[in-house]
């Protein structure tokens, strides 16, 4: 099977690669801080050199990957600081696209949440044989929830702002698991924020909401170093 099958619908062939080294990347099977060298890259995806070039600009511009002058490319790295402030500024920003979407979803927006917590009820979240890894169908089942949450917001340019930070926020989701709690309810979590938004319980949605995601952050928080306890004080 060539490594680009698994992307779906009628894309260009550096699209396809962009977006395969971008699943890498929120999955972080490209780890952060990873040099990506180009050579090594042309052969895991069967691609040219300007297939590869072209997605790695895309993704630098995207904020996933930094170029530097004579070292190349590199998978953004991540820091407690950084978390901290990707955590604050989201919280912010889905709580006003929460609470505009009950404001002003109606009973399509109703349904999409239904049908996504269905979906995401349905599977499970880690990998089978292996509890460290979640799966990417999991993953693509919760996006799909948390998009849901706010789809109706009736407002373009705050899904788009969301849909940024939330990326971002995913490779930190992603090693949390790797050494967070086995007996976290996520399911339960999420049950939860959907009965809020459908009773059109605004303030509650937002609490849960909020929590939730709080929740992933402090399980990378956990540890004593002096990074971890600063960035626990900027999200108090």
């Amino acid at each position: 099977m060539h490594p680009l099958d698994a992307i779906k619908g009628p894309k260009s062939l550096t699209a396809k690669v962009f977006e395969a080294m971008r699943a890498d990347i929120l999955a972080c099977r490209f780890a952060p801080g990873q040099r990506l060298k180009i050579g090594e890259l042309c052969e895991r995806f069967e691609v040219s050199l300007g297939a590869i070039r072209e997605a790695l600009s895309r993704l630098a511009a995207e904020g996933l990957v930094v170029s530097e002058a004579q070292k190349g490319f590199t998978v953004t790295p991540v820091s407690m600081a950084d978390l901290a402030d990707l955590t604050t500024t989201r919280v912010e920003i889905e709580g006003v696209a929460l609470r505009r979407a009950i404001l002003f979803g109606n009973v399509a927006w109703e349904a999409k949440i239904t049908a996504a917590f269905d979906r995401l009820a349905r599977l499970p979240e880690r990998m089978r044989g292996d509890a460290a890894r979640v799966s990417d169908e999991w993953s693509e089942a919760h996006q799909a929830f948390h998009l849901a949450l706010v789809a109706g917001c009736n407002s373009p340019w705050l899904l788009r702002l969301r849909a940024v930070l939330y990326e971002h926020s995913e490779r930190y989701r992603r090693l949390s698991v790797r050494g967070g709690r086995q007996d976290r309810d996520v399911l339960g979590e999420h049950r939860a924020m959907m009965e809020a938004a459908l009773a059109r319980d605004a303030d509650r949605a937002i609490g849960l909401m909020s929590e939730h995601i709080l929740m992933t952050t402090r399980l990378l928080m956990a540890d004593d170093g002096e990074d971890a306890q600063a960035a626990r004080q900027k999200i108090a």
